[in-house]
């Protein structure tokens, strides 16, 4: 069950999710709190495990990665033993951004970030040449509409 936040717990939190590079007598002022304040409560949401980590958010086509596709897999497999080697192959790609395991037509769902068709089609080739798959269907971005978006507190 999702614990409660207060006000300025809520604030804290959308603060530190549109930039988290603000100092902490930035973070205080924006949100009224003293600095020792301020502390306090972002040490108490990081025990509650509300914060688990911070990090930047880098413009992939700045840095050459111009391609994003989203991935559906069906597999014939559920077994725990091939659940860990398609776990294992798909997070040694460091082109795979995020990885789900969901419900309907397919069983997983990766979006990986590349240069180009051809990188993409190594990191294809390197996946199915690891672990069998079904059915693999890849969709191409054509934009980015809403990408990273805040959660809603």
């Amino acid at each position: 069950m999702a614990e409660k936040l207060d006000h300025f717990d809520r604030a804290l939190l959308q603060a530190l999710q549109r930039d988290a590079g603000l100092s902490q007598r930035d973070l205080a002022e924006r949100i009224g709190l003293s600095q020792n304040a301020c502390w306090r409560r972002l040490h108490a949401l990081r025990e509650r495990g509300m914060i688990r980590h911070q990090t930047v958010l880098l413009d992939p086509e700045a840095l050459g990665l111009g391609l994003t596709v989203f991935v559906m897999v069906r597999t014939r497999h559920h077994s725990q033993d091939w659940l860990d080697r398609f776990r294992e192959a798909v997070v040694s790609v460091p082109n795979v951004i995020d990885f789900y395991r969901i419900a309907g037509d397919y069983d997983y769902m990766l979006k990986i970030v590349t240069t180009d068709m051809n990188a993409f089609d190594a990191i294809y080739r390197s996946l199915i040449a690891r672990v069998e798959l079904d059915t693999v269907t890849s969709y191409m971005a054509m934009e980015a509409i809403c990408d990273r978006r805040d959660l809603p507190l």
